[in-house]
């Protein structure tokens, strides 16, 4: 009854069989060729002789893996070898390496993981334990590991919060690994680091850059301009606030009358260049006042107008014959082409209240005129009755159709003799 056949070791390969019948006989001492071992081969390197004394190492055949405390070796002893244990096997790989977790110290230094072994992980710094999943790997009937679950949880840095005046771009977590970007809003520049990160601290896990801050970005003093100014100036100017000019009296304001504070490269910069102040080219009236205007009329020769006189004839009394005067009213005329004997003046023009005071001159003159003559008619009444005063009224009519108003009293004189 032969052996099981699982224990029967299997055939040397043919290679080595022909080697084994194809080598001289050895000396005495000497040992043949070393002994099959299963799933092994012997290391020879050069050799083909074994004398005593002589160690033969193996290594295992792919697949398998040496069984930890067992012999790999063998010794030629007075022209024998040495026993040897079948020493290799099959086992899983080495354990999963993964990101969240370390094999234990126990685990790391083995190598052979035969059917069912288990091995132990735990949390690599800036992850914690997740209790609820296991933290072990099993190799399997394949030969190859269970599949881990994610027993470590990556840590959380803190909340950022939020940044005046400014941005915190969260691109994915804030968990260990993880990045955070800052920004400002317009107007403002950013003082400190652009981002950051959430690394190790000792057992626990912080941002690695302290946060920046946002400053408002201000604008250099505006522009002074000749012959104007700024209206309600300011002691700083920031994004967007204005600057408005205005000009002093007798100049134009040529352009944009205001430009504001604007942003380039984290720098303030004015919109545009300031508006400019031209003198105006036409000459200004002071309201209220006009300069006195004269027309200047040539002179011409005065000649007496021909005048009709009309005479009252008075008979004289019988007792005393009294010669009687007659009087003319003779005005004076001037003649001109150009301008006409009465003019009226402008209003504002010429000289105030020269045409008021002719006609006052005027009319006080004739009613002086007038009183002598009702004297002298009254005066006449008496001597000759209604003759006189048939007569007289006459020669009233007359000079009073003979009068002309000038701007001199002294050209009033009676035209008849009454």
């Amino acid at each position: 009854m032969g052996l099981p056949r699982a224990l029967t070791p299997p055939p040397p390969p043919l290679p080595l069989l022909l080697l084994l019948l194809l080598r001289p006989p050895a000396a005495r001492g000497n040992c043949t060729f070393p002994p099959v071992v299963p799933n092994a081969q012997p290391i020879l390197g050069d050799r083909d002789s074994f004398p005593e004394n002589v160690t033969v190492t193996y290594k295992c055949n792919e697949g398998f893996v040496k069984v930890p405390g067992k012999s790999d070796s063998v010794i030629c002893l007075n022209s024998k070898w040495s026993k040897v244990a079948e020493f290799c096997n099959r086992s899983c790989d080495v354990p999963t390496r993964l990101l969240f977790a370390t094999l234990k110290k126990s685990f790391s230094q083995q190598n052979y993981f035969p059917e069912g072994s288990v091995v132990e992980y735990e949390c690599r710094p800036g992850y914690r334990r997740d209790y609820s999943l296991s933290e072990k790997l099993t190799c399997l009937k394949n030969f190859k590991w269970s599949k881990p679950d994610e027993f470590c949880k990556k840590k959380s840095c803190p909340n950022p919060g939020d940044l005046t005046h400014g941005h915190v771009t969260i691109p994915n977590d804030i968990l260990f690994g993880s990045s955070i970007s800052f920004s400002c809003n317009v107007g403002y520049r950013l003082v400190g680091a652009a981002s950051s990160y959430c690394v190790l601290a000792d057992n626990s896990v912080e941002w690695s850059d302290p946060f920046p801050e946002c400053q408002e970005i201000f604008c250099p003093d505006p522009p002074e301009i000749s012959n104007g100014f700024i209206y309600d100036p300011q002691k700083t100017y920031v994004y967007q606030q204005s600057v408005k000019y205005k000009c002093k009296i007798g100049f134009t304001l040529i352009g944009e009358n205001s430009i504001y504070c604007t942003v380039k490269d984290d720098q303030g910069e004015w919109s545009g260049p300031p508006p400019e102040c031209r003198g105006s080219q036409t000459s200004t009236v002071t309201p209220g006042f006009q300069k006195p205007t004269t027309a200047n009329v040539p002179g011409t020769k005065t000649t007496s107008a021909p005048q009709k006189s009309t005479t009252a004839n008075v008979p004289g009394v019988e007792a005393t014959s009294t010669p009687q005067k007659t009087t003319t009213a003779h005005v004076p005329a001037k003649q001109s082409s150009a301008v006409p004997r009465a003019t009226s003046t402008p209003k504002g023009r010429g000289t105030p209240g020269s045409g008021a005071s002719t006609i006052t001159t005027g009319l006080v003159a004739g009613t002086v005129i007038v009183i002598l003559i009702i004297i002298k008619i009254f005066w006449h009444y008496g001597k000759s009755g209604s003759y006189y005063l048939h007569e007289n009224s006459k020669a009233f009519s007359a000079v009073f159709q003979n009068l002309t108003v000038t701007g001199d009293a002294s050209e009033v004189r009676p035209s008849a003799k009454l």
